[in-house]
């Protein structure tokens, strides 16, 4: 057998099999360096911002094959998003509502139930989000009791994607991620709410870390 390269698993020495694999002289795992390899453009391709459309035609792979992917590196983001905050929990730190609500709904009074409410810590640099309970358990309750037009009322006085303009010369680290975190999501055609938490922690991962670092995290995750 020829020498490859280390095992992405324990860093020992890999050998090339007759069938095209290689096998770690250690943990005798056995994987294929073209997978490995197609897995690192893809991580790179999403660490760099591509969208899965994207980064198919680039790769020459089917769409739903990229998009499940990407989903395995949020998920990947959102574990080391949650390993950092901790690790730095007890610094000082600030926080502020926000309210997020699609561009396209933003003047519809009933579409406050569709919002995504999260608070946002800023620690140094950097941000943590933490997603809170959906509104939407009350929606039909107050659609029955006519209660919609106040309640929206209410809630727009903690609207910030409608304050943002308002306090951007503040310039700290929450609002800027605000900005980013905007321009982030309208990149994408709606997130349905069961993968809005994974977008948002993908938003605040890429957003803590520089891009030349991000790709290295992830396959360190990843494999």
């Amino acid at each position: 057998m020829k020498e490859f390269r280390h095992c992405i698993h324990c860093n020992h020495t890999l050998y090339h099999l007759a069938d095209g694999m290689v096998k770690c002289s250690k943990c005798k795992k056995k994987y294929s360096p073209t997978r490995v390899n197609q897995i690192k453009n893809l991580i790179k391709l999403f660490c760099d911002e591509e969208n899965a459309l994207s980064a198919s035609i680039s790769l020459n792979l089917s769409y739903a094959t990229v998009l499940n992917y990407y989903q395995k590196f949020r998920h990947l983001s959102a574990e080391y998003c949650e390993a950092e905050y901790h690790l730095h929990r007890n610094e000082e730190t600030q926080y502020e509502e926000y309210l997020y609500i699609e561009k396209s709904k933003r003047r519809d009074k009933t579409a406050i139930f569709d919002s995504h409410n999260f608070l946002t810590f800023g620690y140094g640099k950097r941000v943590y989000t933490l997603l809170m309970p959906s509104l939407g358990i009350f929606k039909q309750q107050f659609l029955e009791d006519n209660l919609e037009g106040l309640y929206y009322k209410e809630f727009s006085k903690f609207m910030r994607t409608s304050k943002i303009i308002k306090i951007s010369e503040h310039d700290n680290v929450i609002e800027k991620f605000w900005h980013y975190f905007e321009q982030f999501i309208t990149g994408f055609k709606g997130v349905s709410n069961e993968h809005f938490p994974y977008y948002l922690k993908e938003a605040e991962f890429k957003f803590n870390t520089p891009i030349s670092e991000r790709s290295q995290i992830l396959e360190k995750l990843y494999f």
